[in-house]
């Protein structure tokens, strides 16, 4: 039996007014992502559904409005865990 796909979505916020889907990979790529992901320090949240929605978005698109309450949640969990407040990922 075939081990299930790996997939992982990078969200990028802060250079423009809404987040964009930065890079989308699945197995290989993904590890690769996920592996430059905490390299760099960047949080990994694990939300299957989210994963599922943001699919549809191509890289380099913003996030569409109806994804934004989901995403937020996200972005206030990495805010939380990082110590920022809103307006910090300007810098």
């Amino acid at each position: 039996m075939k081990p299930p796909s790996r997939e992982a979505i990078a969200i990028e916020y802060g250079r423009r007014q809404v987040p964009v889907i930065s890079a989308r990979g699945h197995d290989d790529v993904a590890e690769r992502i996920l592996s430059e992901a905490r390299r760099q320090g960047v949080h990994v949240a694990e939300n299957p559904t989210l994963l599922a929605l943001l699919n549809r978005v191509d890289v380099d698109e913003d996030i569409p409005p109806e994804l934004y309450n989901a995403v937020a949640v996200v972005l206030a969990w990495v805010y939380w865990l990082k110590g920022m407040k809103p307006g910090d990922e300007k810098r």
